[in-house]
């Protein structure tokens, strides 16, 4: 019986919300102060007209001028290069093609400058920490495998590298025929 009456009472209430909701919103159709539309257009023209503002003189002549020729761009903003130099304009008694058009002068072309062999591949070790023993100081690594490795200045380690100088964050090392050499940073994993 409980459940009976509050739901009654919860229905009402919903009926008396959508009765306000349907009230404000027909009085909101028209708005606040606002006559009905006469029934005679003309009427309703005349009264309008009368009530707005008188419209100003648009000069519509000034918009039909003709577009101003774009100049052709000079920039690419998409290309990080200095601007080319104009060419350089044709020598007197050069070389001419039929009509005395100028012919252009090939310049011969330099073939590109040997580099040299390959720099060798980085290595492949990570410096992971230095031990203080009573030989001295040990310097350990870690190599791609995941292996760790240990040497003291002027060992060879891992057959390929020779550990040239230990520091507190860095260690020197190159290949064994002195090759490469490279710092390696304490990276401490």
């Amino acid at each position: 019986m409980r459940l009976n009456v509050s739901r009654q009472l919860l229905m009402l209430v919903a009926v008396g919300v959508a009765l306000v909701v349907v009230v404000l919103g027909r009085r909101g159709d028209s708005p606040a102060g606002s006559r009905p539309a006469p029934s005679n257009p003309a009427r309703a023209s005349a009264t309008a007209t009368a009530q707005s503002p008188p419209v100003a003189d648009v000069k519509l002549e000034l918009l039909k001028t003709a577009p101003a020729e774009l100049e052709e761009p000079t920039r690419n903003p998409f290309q990080f290069k200095p601007k080319a130099a104009p060419p350089p304009p044709p020598r007197p008694g050069g070389l001419t093609g039929p009509r005395g058009v100028p012919v252009p002068v090939p310049v011969p072309v330099m073939p590109p400058v040997p580099q040299g062999p390959p720099p060798p591949a980085p290595i492949a070790l990570k410096y992971i920490g230095v031990l203080e023993t009573a030989q001295g100081r040990v310097a350990v690594f870690r190599d791609l495998g995941g292996d760790i490795v240990n040497g003291k200045e002027g060992d060879i380690i891992d057959g390929r590298y020779r550990l040239l100088k230990i520091g507190v964050e860095s260690a020197d090392v190159a290949y064994v025929d002195g090759r490469g050499r490279q710092t390696i940073r304490l990276s401490g994993q």
